[in-house]
């Protein structure tokens, strides 16, 4: 995450993580926020997960609208959206029962501190409950952070998403935009701070893991970017991996080098050492770069992934399967990218 506050929110992270473990309190994020403690479900691995060293994150242009092309990749597992293309049509469960048959674990995406506009949920949100949507997200103009600490955010959109990944046979979900505690305006959710966002927001990431466990105990719970808040009571119990953007290249062929790029990085090692997965990705396109990308993963033991920002395409895995599959890969997606025109980004 591209944070602001740095080192200052790291240092209120760990002071309030301490206080808080000694009292026990469960902060409010404001007006309307649920009182719930923070539970914390065990979601240790279960005993025979395969190791994952590489993986798939396609959000949007299947091949005629089919997941065939994702079960020929050797990577062993693949995040996919939960709708196809964003839209309202759900994967049907054959369909996840057959990219799990190719020996993958699929997470299904799906944003949990956000809403675009071209989710099937936004029309109903907008003229039901138009008090949950909150500021436009600049980097992405059809997004809008939420309340999602209301208990109708839970019941109108959360809660039903988890049940038809539950429904759909997927392994488990892959949660986008907790960085919403960042970015909330907070001239609009008066008497909140940035702490007590955090809070809430780690109360979302333990209730989803408690409600998904409880009904699939082995179902993956791994939210996208901001590990900075395994410093909060019940997250790292909650969580079994962390997808993590652009920690050694940022879109595109920009090395990461900011204060936060070392930040995420001494975080995101922490959640490692802690025994989470680690599924890294970099947007980067020149060879160069794709390679020091790999080492980099090969090095600190994450799953990486060097693919585009756009999230349209299957981009052959690091080089550690062999040299000679690796050529054969990258050819036979050389080949896969001339049948098939570039996407629109996904947005």
């Amino acid at each position: 995450m591209r944070s602001v506050f740095g080192a200052l929110a790291a240092l209120i992270l760990n002071v309030t993580a301490l206080s808080c473990a000694l009292s026990g309190c469960a902060p409010s994020a404001g007006s309307g926020t649920p009182a719930r403690p923070a539970s914390q479900p065990d979601s240790s691995p279960p005993a025979g997960r395969p190791a994952i060293t590489s993986w798939l994150y396609q959000l949007q242009n299947y091949p005629g609208g089919r997941l065939d092309a994702l079960a020929r990749a050797p990577q062993p597992l693949a995040v996919i959206d939960l709708a196809r293309d964003a839209g309202p049509s759900y994967f049907r469960r054959s369909e996840i029962e057959n990219l799990r048959r190719s020996g993958k674990t699929v997470l299904a995406y799906f944003e949990i501190g956000s809403i675009e506009s071209f989710r099937p949920e936004y029309g109903p949100l907008r003229r039901q409950a138009r008090d949950l949507i909150l500021n436009r997200w600049n980097e992405w103009p059809d997004e809008y952070f939420v309340r999602y600490w209301e208990e109708r955010w839970w019941t109108d959109v959360i809660r039903p998403r988890v049940d038809q990944a539950l429904r759909a046979g997927f392994d488990g979900v892959y949660l986008d935009t907790p960085l919403a505690y960042e970015e909330v305006d907070l001239s609009m959710v008066p008497g909140s701070s940035r702490d007590s966002l955090a809070h809430a927001m780690v109360n979302l990431i333990v209730r989803i893991s408690h409600y998904a466990k409880a009904r699939h105990s082995g179902f993956w719970i791994v939210p996208q970017n901001s590990p900075e808040l395994r410093a909060y009571p019940g997250y790292v119990p909650a969580i079994d991996g962390i997808g993590m953007e652009e920690l050694f290249f940022q879109a595109t062929d920009r090395p990461c080098v900011e204060d936060y790029c070392a930040e995420n990085l001494a975080n995101t090692r922490a959640l490692r050492d802690a025994g989470k997965v680690v599924l890294a990705v970099d947007y980067a396109s020149r060879p160069r770069n794709i390679r020091i990308a790999c080492r980099r993963y090969a090095k600190e033991h994450f799953a990486g992934n060097v693919t585009v920002v756009g999230l349209d395409q299957i981009k052959p895995p690091c080089p550690e399967i062999g040299d000679s599959l690796w050529r054969a890969h990258i050819l036979h997606h050389l080949h896969l990218q001339s049948l098939s025109p570039p996407a629109e980004r996904y947005e």
